[in-house]
Parts: structure tokens; C-alpha cells; sequence
């Protein structure tokens, strides 16, 4: 099941983390700027937000290949996208079918970015020796 079938219930705006997922999606094997832009449906200056975001979360890693930037998902980043798709499937289950106010994951993105810091820690502490 994809993101946008996932996600279907929302008005046409797609949430910020939704975005996110859909980017280490298309980076899980590795992508340049132009493919993610055109898959994910983004504009240029969106995309590069994005990137900057998630590379700093390290949710994202780039690498260089034949002179290409190619951007790839990182096991963090590929995380956070189960857990993602995994909050959206339970939203959408408890949701009523004729909800009309759209649901908002401003408290979700918060907690799955505090994760992300929370595993930078745990990974230097633990997964380093």
C-alpha cells in the first residue's frame, strides 16, 4: 500500500511528514535530486529543503557516484519511514469515515524528530564499540 492510497482521507495538501516518507522512499536504493523531485512531486526550493532537513537528521546520506550526487536513505531514515507508514495505517483505521476536519501530525512530527535525536545519542553510545 503506498502513501497516497494511505493517505487518502486527507484534503489535497500533503503533510509535512508524509513528504518526508515519500522522499526516503524514493531514496531507499539511492537517487539523484531530479528523481526524487519528479517522484516525490516536489518544486525545486521544496526539494532542497527537504534534503537539508533529512540529511540532518541523518535520515539521509550523500554520496557521490560517477560525479552524480546521489542521495540514499540511511537505516535511521528507513526507520523512520516504517514507523511513519505505520502511524498513518492506525490513524486511518480509527478515523471516522466522514471526517471533515483533516487530522494534523504537527505532535507526531515532533516525537518522531525527538526520536531521531534520541537515536543519534543511543547509536554513539551503543551501537559505536
Amino acid at each position: 500500500m503506498t502513501l497516497i492510497e494511505l493517505n487518502r482521507n486527507k484534503p489535497n495538501r500533503r503533510d509535512k511528514l508524509v513528504i518526508m516518507t515519500e522522499i526516503i522512499g524514493v531514496a531507499i536504493k539511492g537517487a539523484s535530486k531530479t528523481q526524487i523531485m519528479y517522484k516525490a512531486n516536489l518544486s525545486f526550493n521544496q526539494l532542497k529543503r527537504y534534503l537539508t532537513l533529512l540529511s540532518q537528521h541523518n535520515l539521509l546520506k550523500k554520496t557521490a557516484y560517477f560525479g552524480r550526487e546521489i542521495y540514499k536513505a540511511t537505516p535511521k531514515g528507513v526507520e523512520f519511514m516504517e514507523l511513519q507508514r505505520h502511524l498513518i495505517e492506525l490513524i486511518n483505521e480509527q478515523r471516522p469515515r466522514n471526517s471533515v476536519k483533516p487530522h494534523s501530525f504537527n505532535r507526531k512530527a515532533k516525537a518522531l524528530l525527538a526520536f531521531s535525536s534520541r537515536y543519534d545519542a543511543y547509536s554513539r553510545n551503543y551501537l559505536s564499540t
